[in-house]
């Protein structure tokens, strides 16, 4: 059923029904007569088959037709197993989330995004729950901008029934880039480091042998003015 599919998307020799067509092969490419090009296609025992025709004039192979058939599914196959297959991942949250199932719920939805899937999240909101729908709003605000370095807001929170929605598609591969807040995190902690390097540096002069040693400060300002 599916090679009759196949077979009836292209033109087959007498099927052809241009005047002329644009012969193209491993050669190159040349317009011709279609009587010209079906006697050609005879004389090699094969058949002219019509690939695109509504270029101008209409493209055709000369090429044996089940040979054809075979390599565009063959082609079909390969590019069906080159296509990421997307799926959606669900994560869902009360109202009241407490700090520790918020961060469990958030490494694995960064798993997903990673993996380069979807995330659906959703507070599900129970029974008069539905009293704290900005706290579910905040909460679900609070996790797309906790993955911004892993996926990109595909629909903001929204209220459907007793659900409200957050939708996060993953970043292409390359791209990704850091959040402000961890950019300012590492800032912080890289200045951290280098005052604790510069007290632990002052510490060791003050408290170490040239603190005791005789002319020891005249040696220790000689030091610095080589450096």
């Amino acid at each position: 059923m599916k090679n009759d599919k196949m077979k009836n998307q292209y033109r087959v020799n007498e099927q052809i029904r241009a005047r002329e067509v644009r012969v193209v092969g491993d050669d190159g490419a040349s317009v011709m007569s279609t009587r010209d090009a079906l006697d050609l296609a005879r004389e090699q025992g094969v058949d002219l088959v019509e690939i695109s025709p509504n270029a101008q004039p209409p493209v055709c192979r000369i090429i044996d037709y089940s040979k054809f058939l075979y390599q565009q599914k063959k082609r079909q196959k390969e590019m069906k197993q080159k296509q990421v297959k997307q799926e959606v991942k669900e994560i869902r949250f009360g109202p009241q989330t407490d700090e520790h199932d918020y961060q469990f719920k958030l490494k694995h939805a960064i798993e997903f995004l990673e993996d380069g899937n979807k995330v659906r999240a959703y507070v599900f909101f129970r029974g008069r729950s539905i009293l704290f729908k900005e706290q579910g709003e905040v909460l679900l605000l609070r996790f797309a901008n906790d993955l911004e370095e892993y996926g990109k807001v595909e629909q903001l929170p929204k209220l459907e029934g007793k659900k409200m929605f957050l939708y996060v598609a993953p970043k292409k591969a390359g791209v990704v880039k850091k959040s402000q807040q961890k950019r300012d995190n590492e800032r912080r902690e890289a200045e951290a480091k280098e005052v604790a390097r510069q007290q632990a540096e002052e510490n060791a002069v003050n408290n170490g042998l040239f603190a005791n040693a005789k002319g020891g400060e005249d040696i220790l300002k000689k030091l610095q003015e080589e450096d």
